[in-house]
């Protein structure tokens, strides 16, 4: 279209043109010539490239797949695994549940058990409160018995001298008698004769004084042993061993009064000398009796009411 609106003037201008025109299509044809050889190069170089990249990328691949298969194997024993673990996993949970079942049934059982005990252990500690409690009651009455024992050892001590005191006034009155009989027959033949009632009286009196010296009740030793050995003392034991040094109190306040009695009459009947020897053996022997008998009543006095 474009050459249809060439027109020439002569055939020479059209032939220079299309002369002109031909140079330049053969040029555009060796530059695209030489432009399809290149990219023919570049595309053959292209092409090998490609070649060893499809190669690798093949290789890659098979490799791939094999590591594909392989993992596919792994996945395949991997959910086999996990299945069978996830089987094992819930039979073990819920043999774990009974377990804790069980464990939470026997805590309930302890704590109740523990509550129990707390409450048994308060109730023994009661108990042992009130055992110690007891026992220091106990081991007071102990002391106190023990000291009561040993007061009431005492105590017999010298209700045994007591009685080796009265045996012995009993000797020395027996003797102080017969020293009278022997000494002082004439005087008590004389006073007999004047004064029959006083002799008789008198004399009345010695024997008296020796019955009852003979019949002064004995100290229990073996009674009072026992009951020193024995805490607390029982009520007839008490009133036993008040009856006991009553009766001695009492004989030997008639002791007293008798021999009383005898150095009045020897102080009236005999002569001086005789008369002060009596009353001094008499006065030491019943101050000795006196002492005897108050120490004998206020310590039994005191030991038989603690």
């Amino acid at each position: 279209m474009h050459e249809q609106n060439i027109s020439f003037s002569n055939i020479e201008e059209e032939r220079d043109y299309y002369k002109a025109l031909a140079i330049e299509y053969e040029k555009k044809y060796e530059e695209t010539k030489l432009e399809l050889e290149e990219f023919q190069e570049s595309s053959r170089e292209l092409e090998t490239e490609l070649e060893a990249q499809l190669e690798q990328t093949e290789a890659r691949n098979r490799e791939l797949k094999s590591l594909s298969a392989r993992l596919q194997l792994e996945c395949d024993s991997l959910k086999d695994k996990l299945q069978k673990t996830q089987h094992d996993s819930q039979s073990q949970i819920a043999d774990l549940e009974d377990e804790l079942s069980r464990v939470k049934a026997t805590r309930d059982d302890l704590q109740k058990y523990i509550r129990e005990l707390e409450q048994l252990n308060d109730d023994l500690e009661r108990a042992k409160r009130a055992a110690v409690s007891s026992l220091e009651d106990f081991e007071s009455r102990l002391n106190q018995a023990i000291e009561r024992n040993a007061f009431l050892e005492s105590e017999l001590d010298e209700k045994e001298a007591l009685k080796v005191t009265v045996q012995r006034l009993k000797d020395e009155s027996r003797d102080l008698r017969q020293e009278m009989v022997a000494h002082h027959r004439p005087v008590y033949e004389r006073t007999f004769s004047e004064d029959k009632p006083d002799h008789v009286k008198v004399v009345v009196d010695s024997n008296k004084i020796k019955s009852e010296l003979e019949n002064l009740p004995e100290v229990p030793t073996k009674r009072l042993s026992q009951l020193s050995t024995s805490s607390p003392l029982t009520p007839s034991s008490r009133i036993s061993a008040l009856n006991i040094v009553g009766d001695l109190l009492r004989k030997v306040g008639a002791l007293e009064s008798k021999l009383a009695s005898c150095r009045a009459y020897v102080k009236e009947n005999s002569p001086k000398s005789e008369k002060e020897e009596f009353e001094k053996n008499s006065s030491v022997q019943s101050k000795h009796l006196v002492n005897k008998g108050s120490s004998l009543s206020s310590q039994d006095c005191i030991s038989l009411t603690a």
